[in-house]
């Protein structure tokens, strides 16, 4: 719920761009799902340890056992606007925060005459959800974003989330105690954020504020036309712990313990999480796609939840069948199957497996295609499965651009396995006169052998973006 990187005014913008081009070609082919779906069954393996279909006569409140009410404007003694700037006040009204009387839960924004805004945003009590040693957990929702899009939809920011359970009644330990976002939205774009955050702010091993993020279209229908189940799965069975985030049972994000370091990881998974359902009305995420609310922003239009499920594998050898997508998605995979990039070949930069703060942008270097654009201290992408034989490679290669005004500059870093291991190789990038300026810059590399993830990582003492990357290769 905090995901922002306010300075990136030119990369959110060009995300929303993109998001709001993919919502006019998935919304014309997409199938609306209806709503009051039966909750699906929990599969062999798994267990259910809490579930809520909001039925109950329309305009009732939520079940008392199962939620609590947040309300004002902060916790109390906490940081104002719950941290992230947001302007509403937020309350328990039925106006607000109610069951609609046909299996489902209504979070509604609404702005008085005198143009202040409140909404709701309900906590689970319990704050013990976590996967048993060696199991998994399973945490979904059923979803239709709030249906109001362009300009009527600024400053709109639906969510479905977890906080570390150490984080109530302390309120200032964020993000080391753990977020996880399972679903993120602003402005009505047809897209769905997922972020990890821990470590510390700003910066620290998570990319605080930003986070551990990915993102991606809604398949099918869209965000805001149809429901959508938004799942993570905590996974403590794996050879390395993670967290893989979905939308209709498409795993578009996934973060793992060797990303950051082993307290950092600790730290923010140590303990049980409680889950939030909220809308919120301004603040950092939206300001990064063009602010709100103001008084082109209609009020009224609710995030609609029909049910909320969390699952637990004991052994973990079974992952539950997340919904089909309505239809196939529209995109075929650009990722290759672990070990069969090849090391001397040109890698797409596009065709990462993980990623955070990358962008995607179309680019007129030769050859056409997307390129990654805009990127700042902290972003990385990951490339599983580079092939680099028995002949060891002793030179990199990367096609970039950058539009970086004078005094800005960065390093392009490939590092192997992990993100945080050494760098075997590096080459410096300032501007080349424009974003769409592209040249090849080599480098020397530190013999590599064998197959390796390949993590790039880009680094600079400046906040401002820095570097685009169309390709890159690996040379004896």
């Amino acid at each position: 719920m905090r995901q922002t990187t306010g300075s990136r005014s030119r990369r959110r913008a060009l995300v929303a761009a993109l998001a709001t081009a993919a919502l006019a070609a998935t919304a014309a082919t997409g199938v609306v799902l209806p709503a009051g779906a039966a909750t699906p069954p929990v599969p062999s393996g798994w267990s259910q340890v809490f579930l809520d279909d909001f039925d109950g006569a329309a305009g009732s409140g939520v079940n008392p056992a199962n939620w609590q009410y947040t309300t004002g404007t902060s916790y109390p003694g906490g940081p104002g606007g719950f941290g992230t700037g947001e302007v509403e006040t937020m309350t328990a009204d039925p106006a607000n925060v109610s069951l609609d009387g046909a299996g489902n839960l209504r979070i509604t924004p609404r702005r008085d005459a005198a143009g202040n805004w409140t909404s709701g945003r309900i906590e689970t009590r319990r704050a013990d959800f976590r996967p048993p040693a060696g199991g998994m957990l399973r945490t979904e929702a059923r979803v239709q974003m709030p249906n109001v899009t362009g300009p009527a939809a600024k400053g709109y920011w639906p969510a479905f989330w977890m906080l570390g359970g150490p984080y109530r009644g302390n309120w200032w330990n964020w993000p080391g105690v753990g977020e996880l976002d399972i679903l993120e939205n602003v402005q009505g774009i047809n897209n769905v954020w997922a972020t990890m955050h821990c470590g510390t702010s700003p910066g620290g091993p998570c990319n605080e504020k930003s986070g551990i993020g990915g993102q991606r279209v809604c398949p099918g229908a869209g965000c805001q036309g149809g429901f959508h189940t938004y799942a993570v799965e905590w996974d403590r069975a794996a050879p390395v712990e993670e967290m893989r985030f979905s939308v209709d049972g498409i795993t578009f994000h996934t973060v793992r313990a060797d990303q950051v370091d082993a307290a950092t990881w600790t730290n923010a998974t140590d303990h049980g999480y409680f889950l939030i359902l909220n809308v919120a009305m301004g603040g950092e995420f939206p300001a990064a796609f063009g602010g709100g609310p103001d008084a082109g922003t209609e009020p009224g239009h609710p995030m609609t939840v029909d049910y909320v499920s969390v699952l637990q594998s004991a052994g973990g050898t079974t992952t539950p069948p997340g919904t089909p997508p309505s239809t196939p998605p529209t995109t075929p995979p650009t990722t290759p199957p672990t070990g069969s990039r090849d090391a001397y070949a040109a890698i797409q930069a596009e065709s990462h497996d993980d990623q955070s703060g990358t962008v995607k942008e179309t680019t007129t270097d030769t050859g056409g295609g997307q390129a990654l654009t805009t990127l700042a201290n902290g972003d990385w992408a990951c490339y599983r499965g580079v092939d680099f034989g028995a002949n060891p490679a002793r030179q990199f290669r990367g096609r970039v651009a950058s539009g970086a005004a004078g005094g800005v500059s960065g390093l392009v870093e490939v590092r192997l396995d992990s993100r945080t291991s050494a760098p075997v190789g590096s080459f410096a990038v300032a501007g080349t006169g424009g974003w769409q300026s592209w040249r090849t810059v080599p480098a020397n590399l530190g013999g590599v052998t064998g197959t390796h993830d390949v993590y790039l990582t880009f680094t600079s003492g400046q906040p401002a973006d820095f570097v685009s990357l169309n390709w890159f290769d690996f040379g004896h």
